[in-house]
């Protein structure tokens, strides 16, 4: 039987309002991905995925408004690619909870240390 992990009661219980699934539960190093939970007003989720990193971020339910290297809008459904040291801004603007996935790894020919 496969075992699975329930990243969004996970990251509703969670101080932070995020659940990661990688290394603990993969053994591997290559990729993770996170969960997340903006609740209204709250600050904004800054996405740096660092050296020899890459990241794709998903908006789950609700719009965010962006900032940093993308400006605007990310509507539910729609996704966004950042790597490296560009950062980028996520912000629940709405009256409701907002949810996010950020799938993320190495960069080709990068080395985790």
């Amino acid at each position: 039987m496969m075992n699975t992990f329930d990243l969004k009661n996970h990251a509703l219980s969670s101080d932070s309002g995020e659940s990661v699934f990688g290394l603990e539960h993969t053994g591997s190093h290559a990729c993770y991905m996170i969960y997340g939970v903006l609740k209204p007003g709250q600050n904004k989720r800054v996405i740096t995925p660092g050296k020899g990193h890459e990241e794709m971020v998903l908006a789950v339910k609700g719009n965010f408004e962006m900032s940093g290297r993308f400006n605007g809008h990310l509507r539910e459904g729609c996704a966004f690619y950042v790597a490296g040291e560009d950062t980028v801004y996520l912000q629940n603007t709405e009256t409701t909870d907002a949810c996010y996935v950020i799938a993320g790894g190495h960069s080709q020919d990068a080395h985790h240390h």
